[in-house]
């Protein structure tokens, strides 16, 4: 497997509708006219997953006053996205993307490296969508801890 081909500013963002956390489906078209801040992470309740959803949590209210819905995107089962909304108070939608169709889209998904190897998996990436479903910026291999700061940060929210 070779590189994903990644997303630029200005590209349209793939459009999924993918199971939730609450059994319910979510669908990128019903954000339509809100920003969105789609987040790729590799496994509920692992230390560094967890470290950026509860970052994300935390500023959940001023980035919604800003204007921006939060979603996250794993390759987990709902069930396990349920279980890691319920033990950790996650207050935003996670999606269920088991068979990585969406990751890989966005380009989140494949070769990276991982304590000087090269493994396939999911690419730590944060996407910021427009209301008008284009990709205003596409961040790949960010880092689990201050990394949410940075983003509000770069948004001009802090």
């Amino acid at each position: 497997m070779t590189a994903p081909a990644r997303l630029s500013p200005g590209d349209t963002a793939p459009d999924f509708t993918l199971p939730t956390d609450s059994g319910g489906p979510l669908a990128l078209a019903d954000l339509r006219g809100r920003k969105v801040l789609l987040y790729a992470y590799p496994a509920a309740m692992t230390p560094g997953c967890t470290k950026q959803a509860c970052d994300f949590r935390d500023s959940l209210a001023s980035l919604q006053a800003a204007g921006y819905e939060v979603v996250g995107i794993s390759p987990d089962k709902p069930e396990k996205l349920a279980r890691f909304r319920e033990r950790d108070g996650i207050t935003f939608p996670l999606v269920s993307d088991t068979d990585r169709a969406v990751l890989t889209a966005y380009g989140a998904y494949g070769e990276k490296q991982s304590y000087g190897r090269t493994v396939t998996g999911v690419i730590r990436s944060t996407f910021v969508i427009d209301a008008d479903g284009r990709i205003e910026r596409a961040l790949y291999n960010v880092r689990a801890t201050g990394h949410v700061a940075k983003l509000r940060r770069d948004l001009g929210l802090d």
